[in-house]
């Protein structure tokens, strides 16, 4: 699958992207690279994170790769020092290996992760590393219930086989994957408590990712009804706090692997 055809909106995305930027700043963090000639940002999206790996890695080549065109123009203009392009997480070929693939909150749209992360390993010049970072969000409601409105009526007829972020495999699936072909690897979890704000703040969490797919498949006044069912759906598993925030409590999957 992928998210190529999405027209995402950048705009909503940012609305959180503190929060969104806190586990990409973690993984980073956790790489122990000291220098690099060749640097990918795979799911660059709008280029947050490829503006700090070129400062992290000020002497490196940085390549941002996307499947939305809405996300490129953004990263576009945000790190003009940086290249970018448009391409399928699953098929995307380097012109030259990186030192590093370095991936944040992407690579769950996709699925077959049994192939798709030894090809990547494959890609790396050697001693190269894969750092990624992905949402294990698939059974917390705030997935799950996206997926049960889109197969009540009457969305599938509208909606038909809409693309969404799939399941993790087990941890000890990646692990048992990924391991025999690289010197290093740490795997580790992490969930973070989002603290929101405003009306119905988890839909408008959703609205800017795992949501997009589901709202860019209707029309304006269909996208809206789909998007209140979800809010009403949700509700219950997030409420407001007497405070008026909304906590969102959100486990993600990390990994970093040296060849």
């Amino acid at each position: 699958m992928s998210i190529t055809s999405s027209t995402w909106d950048p705009a909503q995305y940012l609305k959180f992207s503190n929060e969104r930027l806190r586990p990409a700043l973690d993984l980073l963090s956790q790489i122990p690279l000291e220098t690099a000639k060749n640097v990918v940002d795979l799911g660059c999206g709008t280029g947050s994170m490829t503006t700090i790996l070129k400062q992290r890695f000020a002497s490196a080549a940085v390549l941002g790769v996307d499947g939305a065109e809405t996300m490129l123009a953004k990263a576009r203009a945000a790190a003009p020092e940086c290249r970018f392009e448009q391409g399928d997480f699953a098929t995307w070929t380097p012109a030259a290996p990186p030192d590093l693939i370095f991936s944040n909150a992407a690579l769950h749209w996709i699925t077959n992760h049994e192939t798709v992360f030894p090809r990547l390993l494959s890609l790396l010049a050697p001693g190269g590393i894969l750092a990624v970072q992905m949402p294990a969000m698939h059974d917390a409601p705030l997935r799950a219930l996206q997926n049960e409105i889109a197969q009540t009526d009457p969305w599938p007829s509208l909606l038909g086989e809409t693309g969404y972020a799939r399941g993790l495999l087990p941890v000890e699936t990646y692990y048992d994957v990924i391991r025999p072909r690289v010197t290093s690897l740490d795997l580790w979890e992490t969930t973070y408590l989002h603290v929101l704000t405003g009306p119905d703040a988890v839909t408008e969490w959703a609205a800017g990712s795992s949501l997009r797919p589901f709202l860019d498949k209707l029309p304006a006044d269909r996208a809206a009804e789909f998007r209140a069912a979800y809010s009403a759906a949700l509700r219950p598993h997030y409420p407001r706090r007497p405070d008026g925030t909304t906590l969102l409590p959100f486990k993600r999957l990390f990994l970093v692997a040296r060849i």
